[in-house]
C-alpha cells in the first residue's frame, strides 16, 4: 500500500475522535497473514467506504472516507444544513444513543491503552439532557473568505464570497462558513446571528483580516443563561466605533428584546482571538448570572463557565460524591478557574483553597464566592506550571485531605503532578475534557503511590467526539 491508494474496508469498530476501524490482511515478516489497522475519519461500524490513505505507518494506517459504499445501520439523517461542513457538529449523523456509548468504550480503552490499566471500573455514561440547543455560549467568526458548500458552488444565485459570520473550516483558520441556523445554542441565537450579518453587510462594514491585519468585524459571542432571562451580546472588532456600534445595539434589541446587555471587546492584537484588550458597555451592566445547583455565579464577556450548564450540574454532583467530603477537611481546587467547583463543594468542607493561573478568572471567582455569601472559599493566582508550593507556603495555607484537579485540554504540567503527590492528600478526584492527557497524569500518581478507584464519564458536548471523565484516586 502507498500513501494514496483507494481501498475498500468494511469498518468494525470505532476509536477516539471519531476515526472508524477497520482491519484488512497484511503479509508479516514471517510471511504470515496478519490484521493491518486502518483509521478512517468519517466512518462508523457497518459503513462499506472507499477510502484514501493519508498516512501509512508500520502498524496502522490513517485514511479518509471517499466513497460511502454501504450505510452502516448506525447512521440518522443529520439535522443541520451545514453538518459536514463547519466544525460546530461532528457526530450529528449518529444515532445519539450510540454517541454515548461509543464514547463511554473510548474512555475506557484509553485508560487501558495510554494509562496501562488492566481493569477499570466505569460507571455507566451520563447523557446530556439536551442534545440540541444546549450550549449557553456561541463563538461566531466574521471572514471575508466565505467557504461554499456544494448546494451553494451549484446555485445559480450570485453569493457574496467577501463577507461570512458563521464556524470555521476545521483545520482551515481563515475561512468562515456562513450560517443562517445552528442548532447548539437557541432560536434567539440564530436571530441575533442573522440580524449581525444583516445590519453590518447593509453597512459596508469592513472584516478584520488575519493576512493584513486591518478590517473591524472579528467576533460575535453570544452568551446565554440557562436559569434566568438574561442573555448577553459581545460584538468584537479591532476599534472602536462608538456611533456604528450604538446604531447596532439599538437596532438589536428592538429585534430581540430578550437581550439583557451588550458589550463592544475592542480586541487590538493581531492573534485571532474573541477576548478583547478592554471593553465598553452599551446595554445593561455588562454581566449575566447563571446557576449550577442552588449557587448563582455572574459571567462577564471574557470569564469561563462550562458550557453546558445543565450538564454542569451532573458533573459537580459526581465530583461531591466522589470525593466524600467531611466536614473538618481542607480542599484544594486546582485550575478553580472562576470558582465553580470551589463554591459548589464549600458547604461540605471546613475550607476550599482556589488555585488559579489566570488573574481575571480569580477576580470572577471572589465575586461569585461573595454572591453566594460563601466565607470559607480562598482563591489564589498562583504558577501551576512550575510550582504552586510557594504560595501555599507564603501564605501559611493548610494542606489538605482532598485535592479536586480540572485542568485544560493539555492535562497537567509534571511540576504540579510532583507539587501534588508532595502534598499527600488522602483523596484525589480528576475532573478533564480530554480523557487522553488525563490517562497519561493518573498514570503519574498511580507511579506516586495512588490507586484508581472509579470513574464516570459525562456527556457534554452531543454531536461531538468531546466528553469529560472524572474519577477517583485514593492514596494507598
Amino acid at each position: 500500500m502507498q500513501k494514496g491508494d483507494l481501498i475498500e474496508v468494511i469498518i468494525e469498530d470505532y476509536a477516539f475522535e471519531g476515526k472508524g476501524i477497520a482491519r484488512i490482511d497484511k503479509e508479516s515478516d514471517e510471511e504470515q497473514k496478519s490484521k493491518y489497522v486502518v483509521f478512517v475519519n468519517g466512518a462508523y461500524p457497518g459503513d462499506k467506504v472507499n477510502a484514501k490513505l493519508i498516512k501509512i505507518k508500520k502498524s496502522y494506517a490513517e485514511a479518509k472516507q471517499v466513497c460511502l459504499i454501504e450505510k452502516s445501520k448506525l447512521r440518522i439523517e443529520a439535522k443541520c444544513n451545514f453538518f459536514g461542513y463547519c466544525g460546530g457538529c461532528k457526530q450529528q449523523d449518529l444515532e445519539y444513543a450510540n454517541q454515548v456509548k461509543f464514547k463511554k468504550a473510548q474512555v475506557e480503552n484509553i485508560f487501558k491503552t495510554i494509562g496501562g490499566f488492566d481493569e477499570v471500573n466505569i460507571e455507566e455514561i451520563i447523557p446530556s439532557e439536551k442534545i440540541y440547543f444546549y450550549r449557553n455560549k456561541m463563538e461566531f467568526s466574521f471572514s471575508n473568505k466565505r467557504w461554499l458548500t456544494l448546494d451553494e458552488i451549484k446555485s445559480d444565485e450570485t453569493i457574496d464570497r467577501d463577507f461570512a459570520l458563521g464556524l470555521h473550516i476545521p483545520r482551515i483558520f481563515d475561512k468562515v462558513i456562513d450560517i443562517d441556523e445552528c442548532f447548539l445554542q437557541s432560536e434567539e441565537s440564530n436571530k441575533i446571528l442573522n440580524f449581525t450579518r444583516e445590519f453590518f453587510k447593509s453597512k459596508k462594514t469592513t472584516i478584520y483580516s488575519t493576512k493584513n491585519h486591518k478590517g473591524y468585524l472579528r467576533n460575535l459571542v453570544i452568551k446565554q443563561s440557562q436559569h434566568f432571562d438574561e442573555l448577553m451580546v459581545n460584538i468584537v472588532t479591532s476599534e472602536e466605533n462608538y456611533e456604528l456600534i450604538s446604531e447596532y445595539s439599538e437596532q438589536l434589541k428592538i429585534a430581540v428584546p430578550q437581550i439583557t446587555t451588550i458589550i463592544n471587546n475592542i480586541n487590538l492584537k493581531k492573534a485571532n482571538v474573541a477576548i478583547g484588550d478592554y471593553e465598553k458597555v452599551f446595554l445593561g451592566d455588562g454581566f449575566i448570572k447563571d446557576s449550577i445547583g442552588k449557587y448563582s455565579f455572574r459571567l462577564s464577556a471574557n470569564s469561563f463557565f462550562q458550557t453546558n450548564t445543565i450538564q454542569a450540574e451532573q458533573l459537580y454532583n459526581t465530583v461531591l460524591n466522589y470525593a466524600d467530603i467531611k466536614n473538618d477537611e481542607i480542599v484544594y481546587d486546582l485550575y478553580s478557574g472562576t470558582g465553580t467547583i470551589s463554591i459548589f463543594i464549600s458547604e461540605k468542607a471546613k475550607a476550599v483553597y482556589g488555585f488559579e493561573n489566570v488573574e481575571s478568572s480569580i477576580a470572577d471567582a471572589k465575586k461569585n464566592a461573595e454572591l453566594n455569601n460563601i466565607n470559607n472559599v480562598h482563591f489564589y493566582e498562583a504558577n501551576l506550571y512550575k510550582s504552586f508550593l510557594p504560595i501555599v507556603s507564603k501564605n501559611k495555607i493548610p494542606k489538605p485531605q482532598s485535592i479536586i484537579i480540572d485542568p485544560p485540554r493539555n492535562g497537567m504540567h509534571k511540576n504540579t503532578v510532583a507539587d501534588v503527590l508532595s502534598l499527600n492528600p488522602n483523596k484525589i478526584v480528576y475532573v478533564s475534557c480530554n480523557p487522553a492527557t488525563q490517562a497519561r497524569d493518573v498514570k503519574l500518581l498511580a507511579e506516586g503511590g495512588y490507586k484508581l478507584i472509579i470513574m464516570k464519564p459525562v456527556d457534554m458536548f452531543p454531536h461531538t467526539f468531546h466528553i469529560e471523565n472524572i474519577l477517583l484516586l485514593v492514596k494507598q
